[in-house]
Formats: structure tokens, sequence, C-alpha cells
């Protein structure tokens, strides 16, 4: 087999992604100390300890874009001098077989050769009836309430009786310099930060396929609906009614308004949506001027000393938390959503715990209890776990659906410690193999706290729940490199995580080195990490590193084994999905530190094709890919923050996608289908 055709990957130039989406997304996050500073030690160190166990615990066998690159509002891929399976460079696996795109930083989403695609649904088209038609230049909080809402992360599609589908899709945060013309940062007006306040949350769309197609039409059907910063949310679990959640505007720390910073999710079995609440640190002001312990448990969270970056404390007290200390703790949570029940209201749950959570998503164990994992999506933060104490019901009714949205209520939390099996003298922070030519080891997962019974010494139950990291500092987890998406295979089990990066791993004085788990100073590209557990009930698994993402050419790279000369360069990992055929799927944030656009590849996990990586589609520059659906004729992504580099801004865009012309730049869902003689035919067929 000969080796696709290689585009040179430029040079390095600094951070991966663009100053501004940090100072939106995150609150600038990489750019001030971690707030992790325990020095919880890595085992990988006991490794005579470890191996003499291992059988036993063993759980089975950026850069700058040009801004005159390539424009257009859509792209193909071309196989080079190459045909049939050697351009494909799948060997046949089902599900892959189609022509890998090469990397490239085009204004466009570009799509394998033979693929179409098209724009499902854009920021500021109607959801809600009586919704007017988008207009950039004179935008309202009335109308972007009943309008889809901006920078669409996680997405999924729900069957609806009949053809049609019910897409379900996350607004993780609003950029307001590409939202409005003439934008002061210092002095937003009240109009603007309650537009912003309407295009967070959640829209829930009805969409038809256009017969013969694979296209998806809007419909303002009666399922439709917008969740904003105003919508009420039941607080659920343990934590419900604490002290700690309580505030002037809800004495019973039971209901809360909105959510924010809306990132990864998940589907349950029960037909509703899991949503976690990620960096809502950056949206609450002075956490610097308040009192302890309030200060120093804000601080383990990195929320903003002095003013936030939008300003929204001017408008409303609740971000300002020298006058609401508690609003804040009402945030950082799973969220869950019944799209089936318009009139329903979303729920928090605190018994998931309480930090940036990238994700949640769910298996069911064989006596039906269900586990739910998620990741601390930050620098040197954890990976948690979840096990109900009671079991799913089966069935599609109402009260079935009700009562499974009450089993993230109940259970026990935890937080994973893992161990190398390697010699730490093997682990040099450059990415070298050790010796046994593989990065693994075993772990356990530390409880935390189970119902009112915490496990933690020193603190109560609800302050576990509400200040989790506080108490997985005190279990001992183990610090990881911003661990986002994480996913169950349908077909073996083992569970999948996406580690972004960690450039300050091994660099900045006092902070952890290179481990096993997390081989290389200065990450800049991140890793795919493989999980095995006998039972999703177990406290012991396996792991390996599956991917070690970077150029091929890197020596520091790893790809399951397969010839790197073989596969398609990735960096920074964020969320992950599987396909009919347990092919996974990973799309990516920040690949600018390889000098190319964000993407979506695919990577047989099992055979002989294992590793073999495949870059399916890339999206404009400056964005972001998130929120893949992949399904056996349709795959969709979310294209998040077109345009979002640093210079830019609504007055001087150096994005036109997805309108063309001089438009606005407008994040969107793209739908990509392969066209058949009688509508569209398998993916990667």
């Amino acid at each position: 087999m000969t080796s696709p055709p290689r585009i040179p990957l430029p040079l390095l130039n600094g951070g991966s992604r663009a100053a501004v989406t940090c100072e939106y997304r995150c609150g600038d996050a990489c750019s001030h100390p971690a707030p992790n500073p325990t020095a919880n030690g890595y085992l990988g160190d006991i490794v005579t300890d470890v191996i003499n166990r291992r059988s036993a615990l063993r759980a089975g066998a950026v850069v700058a874009f040009a801004t005159s690159g390539v424009a257009g509002l859509s792209g193909t891929a071309t196989a080079g001098d190459q045909d049939g399976d050697e351009a494909r460079g799948g060997g046949g696996t089902p599900g892959l077989n189609f022509d890998r795109v090469q990397p490239n930083t085009q204004d466009a989403v570009v799509v394998p050769e033979g693929y179409e695609q098209a724009i499902v649904i854009r920021w500021g088209d109607p959801v809600l009836p009586g919704a007017p038609k988008f207009d950039f230049d004179n935008q309202t909080a009335a109308a972007q309430a009943k309008q889809f809402g901006f920078n669409n992360d996680f997405a999924a599609l729900m069957p609806l009786p009949g053809r049609n589908q019910l897409l379900v899709t996350n607004h993780e945060y609003t950029s307001e310099s590409f939202m409005f013309k003439g934008y002061s940062p210092a002095g937003p007006t009240e109009e603007q930060a309650r537009i912003a306040w309407a295009a967070h949350g959640l829209s829930v769309v009805e969409v038809e396929q256009v017969r013969g197609s694979g296209r998806l039409k809007p419909v303002i059907g009666r399922h439709n609906r917008r969740i904003t910063m105003t919508t009420p949310f039941r607080i659920t679990g343990p934590a419900a009614g604490s002290d700690l959640l309580k505030t002037s505007a809800d004495p019973t720390g039971t209901i809360a308004l909105g959510t924010l910073n809306n990132c990864a999710g998940g589907v349950t079995p029960w037909g509703t949506i899991l949503s976690g609440e990620e960096n809502f640190n950056g949206y609450w002001a002075n956490a610097g001027q308040t009192a302890e312990p309030v200060k120093s448990r804000a601080a383990r969270y990195g929320v903003a000393t002095g003013a936030t970056t939008r300003k929204w404390e001017r408008f409303d007290k609740r971000f300002d938390m020298l006058k609401e200390p508690n609003e804040v703790n009402r945030f950082g949570y799973v969220i869950e959503l019944d799209p089936n029940d318009p009139e329903s209201m979303p729920v928090k749950h605190t018994a998931l715990g309480r930090f940036k959570h990238e994700c949640a998503n769910i298996r069911v164990a064989r006596d039906g209890r269900v586990v739910a994992y998620s990741g601390d999506d930050e620098r040197f933060e954890y990976l948690y776990k979840f096990v109900s104490k009671n079991k799913m019901r089966k069935g599609n009714s109402s009260a079935a659906r009700r009562y499974n949205m009450t089993l993230l209520d109940e259970g026990t939390l935890y937080v994973a410690k893992f161990t190398g099996d390697s010699p730490a003298s093997e682990i040099d922070g450059t990415g070298k193999l050790p010796s046994d030519k593989r990065f693994d080891g075993t772990g356990e997962w530390i409880p935390l706290a189970s119902g009112k019974r915490s496990f933690v010494p020193g603190m109560t139950a609800e302050e576990v729940y509400v200040f989790t990291r506080l108490a997985a500092d005190k279990a001992g987890a183990t610090k990881m490199d911003r661990p986002e998406d994480v996913q169950a295979s349908p077909k073996t089990g083992k569970v999948y995580v996406a580690l972004s990066n960690n450039v300050d791993r091994g660099v900045l004085p006092g902070k952890e080195s290179a481990t096993e788990i997390n081989p290389r100073n200065n990450n800049k590209h991140g890793h795919i990490l493989e999980l095995t557990e006998h039972d999703p009930l177990s406290l012991r698994f396996d792991w390996w590193l599956f991917l070690v993402c970077g150029d091929p050419k890197d020596p520091d790279t790893y790809f399951a084994g397969f010839p790197k000369d073989q596969v398609s360069p990735i960096s920074s990992p964020d969320n992950v999905a599987f396909d009919q055929y347990g092919n996974l799927w990973i799309s990516t944030d920040s690949a600018g530190a390889l000098g190319i656009n964000d993407g979506l590849y695919a990577v047989p996990v099992d055979g002989p094709q294992r590793g073999n990586l495949k870059l399916f589609l890339t999206v404009p520059r400056g964005a972001e890919t998130c929120g893949p659906i992949v399904q056996e004729r349709l795959v969709t992504v979310c294209v998040q923050h077109p345009g979002e580099l640093d210079g830019a801004s609504a007055d001087k865009p150096v994005s036109h996608w997805p309108d063309g012309g001089a438009s606005q730049p407008r994040p969107s869902v793209v739908a990509v289908w392969k066209p058949g003689r009688h509508g569209p035919a398998k993916i990667g067929s």
C-alpha cells in the first residue's frame, strides 16, 4: 500500500487557539496559572508493586492563518495520484472507504471526493413561531430568544414518528466582538448582554430529510424549543436545597435560571439529552474581593477575581459574587432535557458533581444500573464516573422516561487514579515509547460520595458535590491533560477519552512533568485514552494510549502501532463518537497547532487497520469541529466560531462562511452525505 499524498505542515508559532477564543470561551484560562495547586503523586514510580499485582488487576485480556487562503462556501478533497483502496487508505474497513481529505486552510467545509454537503441551520435562523428573519445589524434579545443560538457545540438527532427527527444542539458561548459591529468590550450595552443571554443554552428543532438527498430542512414543529439564560431549571440530587445553593432570588436552593457554556453531551438510553456546563467560571465577577472560604473555593474553579470579559455583572447582580456569592455554585453541572416534552422543566444533576463538565455519557450495566462518565476540561484536572443506585426501566413511555430521569440523582461518584507499568526513567517527556512499546497500565475508581455520605475526610457530602475539584484533590486523583469527551464503544464496551492538550505539563515550575498516562511535556497535541473495565460497575480498569496525536512524521506520535506514513495528522482531539461498525470518529479543537484547519477524523479501533486515522472533513478557517453525529447514511457536524482569529471582528471579518460574499461568518450545523441511486448511500461505502 502506498501512502496518501501529504502536504508539508507549517512550523508551530505559539499557541494553537486564537486568544480571542480563549477570552470568550474559558475566561482566557490558559494565560493564567492552572487552578489545581495540589501535588498529588503519580503512581508510575511504584512499578515493582504494580507489575507484581498486574495480573490480578487486569480487567480483561496557534499558527496565524493567512486571510488570503483559498476561499469558498464548500469544497471536496482530491485523491492525488492514487485510486481505489490505496487512495482511500481504509483497507476495506466497513464505513471508512472514502478518499481522505488533505489538511488545508480553506474558508470552507471540505468533504471527500464524491460527497455532498448542505447547511442545516445557522445562528439566527428561526426556531420558534414568530421568529423574525435574522438581521445581523438589527439584533434584539426578543428575536434571539426565538432563533438558533450562537456557537453550536454538541448535537443529537432524535427520531420522531415518521421521517422527521429532532435536532438538539448546545450553544456553548458567545463571542460578542464577532456578534456586534462597533462592539465596545469596556462598555457593552444592556441589550447586547440580553442578546447574549438568549444566544446561550440549547435549541430543539424539528428537521425533515429532503427525499432523495441528505439535506435536513428545519421545520417549525410543536417540539421546537429554546433554552436560554432565563429558562428555569430544577436542581436535583443530594445537594438540592443546600445552603451552598441558596440565593436571594431562590432561598430554597432548588430552582436555577439558565444554563451556560454547554459543551459536549450525550443521549441517554431513555431518550433524553445530557449536556455539560463547562467553562462557567468566566461569567462571574469579583471573586477576589469575597471572604473565605468563598474566595479560595472560587479560585479552585478559576473564577474571575475582578470584572468579567462580558461585564454581565453590570446588568444582573447574580453575576457579581460580592452580591450573590452562591449563584456561581448553581452552575457547572450536567443538565438533562427531555426533548419529547417541550413543556418539561430541565434539571441540573448535583450527584454527578460540579466541575467543568465536557460531557456525560451513559453505559448500562448488566444489572440495569447506569454509569455516567465525564471529564473536567482543564489542565491537570480529573476523569470521573457515576454509578446509579437504582436500575433503569425499559420502555419508551413518558412514565418510564420520567422515572429514568431520576437515576442520576442517587448513586456513587468516583474519580480516576492511574498507574503506569513502566519505570519512571523510561517516561522522559519526549513521547518516546517505553521498552514494552506502549503507554499502558492499570487504574482504580476512588469513591468521593454516595447520597448523603462523604468518603472525603473533612468534607460533607454537599461540599463534595458542590466543590468536587477540592474533593478529588484530597482523594489523590491523577492529574490529566484536559479530559474532554468520553464515549464507550457500543461494540466492545471499551471507553475512549479525548485528552485535548496541556502545554503547561513539565514546563511551568511546580507543575507535574510527564507521566505514562500523560507522556509528553509541553503537550500541544493531546492523545486518546482507551480504558477497559470487566463491567461498567468495576472499580479496577486497564488502560492504553490508543493515539498520541500530532504530525505523524514527528517521533513523539503514536497511532496504535499502525504505520505512521499512512495516517492523517491530528491535533487536540475534543469530541468522539462511534459509527454502526464500531469505528471511532474524532473532532478536533485547535488543530492550528499544526497550522491546519480543524476537522473530523475516523479510525478503526480493532482489526488490522487499528490506528489507521483518516481525515473525513475540515471546517473553515478559525472554526472548531464540534458535536459529530455519524449515522448510516449521514454525518453532521457543528461548525463553531468560524473566522474567530486574532485581529478579526465583526468590523473586520476574515471568514465569510457559510453565506459567502461580504457576509458575516455564522456558526452552523452542516450535513454531509454520499449520493446514491435512490438517495444517500452508506457513509464510507
